[in-house]
């Protein structure tokens, strides 16, 4: 019974590291999510880090939310994006098994039989470097400094957002409520 608790909690454990950031505000200290700082009255600074379970394009589009959220909740009607920049940050991990010792011979099970004799090994294959792996893990983080404005958005700038479009287009993906 034991065996099974430990496994289920390794599989919900391990089933919770795959999912990618949900949207939400980040934890204070740089957590995955988003955050903002006002800069002037109509400028901000908009922030979304993920977690190497989400997509580049998970990250950007959360990005351009929380700014048209952010528009709306100040009473302006659109945001122009005035520089962005999305940076991954990739880095290698690795692991292997531990280390096993044991013993084979007439005597195992019993370990102090005159007719075995110890040995080590790494993991239950072949033993190292054959049970280690390292992969490769990106994060993604975006960054954008927005200005927001009231009135009609100016159709001549491509880098003009109207905010509740962007709110009505990317609500449910960013939210989850479509695909």
């Amino acid at each position: 019974m034991r065996t099974i608790s430990f496994s289920l909690a390794a599989i919900m454990l391990l089933a919770a590291c795959a999912t990618t950031t949900p949207y939400g505000p980040a934890a204070q200290g740089g957590g995955y999510g988003f955050s903002d700082q006002q800069i002037e009255s109509n400028r901000y600074r908009v922030t979304f880090r993920g977690n190497s379970s989400t997509p580049r394009e998970t990250v950007e589009n959360s990005l351009l939310y929380r700014a048209a959220e952010l528009t709306v909740d100040q009473g302006f009607d659109y945001f122009v994006v005035i520089e962005n920049e999305t940076d991954a940050d990739t880095s290698l991990r690795g692991s292997s098994y531990p280390a096993f010792y044991g013993r084979y011979g007439a005597g195992y099970p019993f370990h102090r039989s005159f007719y075995s004799f110890p040995y080590y090994a790494y993991g239950f294959g072949w033993g190292y470097p054959y049970d280690s792996y390292v992969r490769e893990v990106t994060r993604y983080s975006a960054v954008a400094f927005v200005a927001m404005h009231q009135g009609e958005k100016p159709a001549d700038n491509p880098n003009a957002f109207n905010a509740r479009e962007v709110i009505s287009n990317l609500g449910p993906i960013v939210l989850g409520d479509g695909s």
